[in-house]
């Protein structure tokens, strides 16, 4: 029972370990790699191939491919519901080469039981009807981007990304991130080539705990005369904060467009992820950096109804021999200037209890004269 009402504190485990034993931290940007747009999801990639409103996630040069201001949102439930995950976001063009785009990310679980006041520390056990002591909290992360596009030359783009981030485990800890990317696309008659320089400089978080959130407990240390504390109730130290770095990802594309016929066309794309990690296991790695690829299509008629697929996670298997991956699938409609998207994505295995997510995206675009991207003087 010790172990159940300890185990809320799992949700902690970010903020955990003490600044000087840990700088690096992996996963700290993790709720964003689920990435975001239903299309480029469906496919499986989207540095090279997005030129829509999402490009302010997979690549801030692809806004210069919008000619009318977009909204676009994202809802998902992943492992089985327990994790929510919202994207919204918009793009204006300012001028005949500038796009402005603004990004909104949030991942929590929400609800999550805190137990710290339920336990009775003299007795050793839960205290009678533990459950009026109980509360529940949210663990949530956030995130704003602000993008800026700028076409260079009729195939050539860049952009920049800055980004600020917010995460929150209840009243516990609260930490505040930034940092920036850099991106560019080139397009060569039906080849189109790309690469985002994700986190560039590496995303700096720090940490805050809040210590009395965690010393709850009412009852008197008889030996102290004063109340219980954390470490006193539970056997184990406070959680504390500090600055962590999240490195930098290289992230590149390539797409092909291929028209079959004068209504159905065809959309190839394929991406890698150079991540500066160090992770050995479950990635293709070499002298300290992991190689992520990911592969899609995409059948499209009429510009109207569309079909994805791709193989996503594409990695070495648990037993270190042949390849593993997760596939994701899509579809897509679009009707005048507004497009709902399907995407299907498999995370653990098609068996997994907690593997797939379901994801549905909504995009608006403002398609009418007085908002269309203004023309060279």
């Amino acid at each position: 029972m010790r172990r159940l009402f300890v185990s809320t504190l799992i949700a902690l485990g970010v903020a955990a370990s003490p600044a000087s034993a840990q700088k690096l931290a992996k996963y700290g940007a993790d709720f964003l790699a689920g990435g975001a747009g239903g299309r480029a999801l469906g496919m499986g990639a989207g540095v090279a191939v997005t030129n829509d409103v999402s490009a302010g996630y997979w690549n801030a040069a692809g806004l210069s491919g919008t000619q009318y201001p977009e909204l676009a949102y994202l809802h998902a439930e992943r492992f089985a519901g327990a994790v929510s995950f919202d994207y919204a976001a918009a793009s204006y063009p300012l001028s005949h080469r500038s796009t402005l785009g603004l990004s909104y990310f949030r991942s929590g679980v929400n609800g999550i039981v805190n137990t710290l006041d339920a336990w009775d520390t003299e007795r050793d056990q839960p205290k009678p009807n533990y459950e009026s002591f109980t509360k529940t909290f949210d663990a949530a992360d956030q995130a704003f981007f602000v993008t800026y596009a700028r076409q260079l030359r009729p195939n050539l783009s860049v952009g920049v990304t800055g980004k600020l981030v917010r995460r929150s485990i209840g009243d516990f800890a609260q930490a505040w991130g930034y940092s920036a990317d850099l991106g560019a696309t080139y397009r060569l008659g039906r080849v189109r080539l790309g690469v985002n320089l994700q986190d560039i400089t590496g995303m700096f978080q720090g940490w805050t705990v809040n210590e009395e959130a965690f010393n709850t407990n009412t009852a008197t240390n008889p030996d102290t005369g004063q109340p219980y504390t954390f470490e006193e109730t539970f056997g184990q130290a406070l959680p504390e904060g500090g600055t962590f770095i999240v490195p930098p990802v290289a992230r590149l594309g390539a797409g092909y467009d291929l028209p079959l016929t004068q209504d159905i066309g065809v959309t190839l794309g394929a991406d890698l992820d150079l991540a500066f990690d160090g992770a050995d296991r479950y990635a293709f790695n070499t002298g300290g950096m992991s190689f992520h690829p990911r592969l899609g299509t995409e059948v499209s008629y009429k510009g109207v109804v569309a079909f994805r697929a791709g193989l996503n996670r594409i990695e070495p298997g648990s037993d270190g021999s042949g390849v593993s991956f997760s596939p994701v699938l899509g579809a897509g409609l679009t009707l005048q200037q507004f497009s709902l998207d399907y995407g299907f994505g498999d995370f653990a295995g098609l068996a997994s209890e907690l593997g797939q997510t379901h994801r549905i995206s909504a995009r608006l675009i403002l398609q009418q004269p007085r908002f269309v991207r203004p023309s060279e003087e």
